[in-house]
């Protein structure tokens, strides 16, 4: 498969792109790939057969035109450009924090991705409602001279961004390995027998937990067999 993921950010954003070059890239190595109007550097995370499954799980067509190039190994020179972009990250947010507030938006900025090579910058927020922010756009692009775009992200997407430790002793699902979120209630916490306790069954996103949903089937086929009550 001429297809690799590449993860971004440690692991918080990840996306397909296509290996035109001559050389063979192994999981873990550094490539420098088309970004908006410039280059980005990431991480590959996956490689071979199985990318071709996650296309097919995700209706992505493999000769999609619109997946990206990967340019080259990153050289010393891109990895040294995306170190000092990304120390730019913390003090921007932290401004981007002040100037949202200072409109009075009611929206809470969670995390700011700056490409490597400085042309770009993703702000990641939470809000309830629909924000207008054209005038918060201008005054980014002023203040950081960069290419500005807005996203919108959900409390369990926040948490992925920020990472953790869940309540069986392991790092979060949601910031290392689930790809995508699917909906849970609390209908799943009563067929496996547990007690309604919100706080118990909570995750640090303050979300039903994603793992109610990991043996639902499997009970929902033993209960089948169960005598009733």
């Amino acid at each position: 498969c001429r297809i690799v993921e590449v993860s971004f950010n440690n692991g918080s954003r990840k996306d397909f792109f296509r290996n035109t070059t001559t050389q063979i890239f192994e999981k873990g190595d550094m490539v420098s790939v088309e970004g908006v109007s410039g280059f980005d550097v990431g991480m590959i995370s996956m490689t071979g057969e199985i990318v071709r499954l996650q296309l097919k799980k995700k209706n992505i067509d493999e000769g999609n035109p619109d997946i990206k190039r990967i340019l080259r190994r990153s050289t010393d020179k891109d990895l040294e450009m995306m170190r000092q972009n990304k120390a730019r990250e913390k003090d921007g947010m932290i401004r981007a924090r002040a100037i949202a507030r200072q409109l009075k938006l009611d929206m809470k900025m969670s995390e700011v991705e700056i490409q490597a090579d400085g042309r770009k910058a993703t702000f990641f927020y939470i809000a309830d409602d629909r924000v207008d922010f054209r005038e918060l756009i201008k005054i980014y692009a002023s203040e950081f001279r960069v290419k500005v775009e807005m996203k919108q992200i959900g409390a369990r997407q926040e948490a992925a961004k920020v990472g953790g430790i869940g309540s069986c002793g392991r790092e979060l699902c949601c910031s290392t390995w689930l790809s995508d979120f699917k909906s849970v209630n609390t209908t799943a916490a009563r067929y496996q027998n547990l007690s309604i306790n919100q706080s118990k069954l909570s995750g640090q996103c303050g979300r039903l937990k994603c793992c109610l949903n990991y043996e639902l089937d499997t009970y929902l086929d033993a209960l089948q067999h169960f005598p009733d009550n």
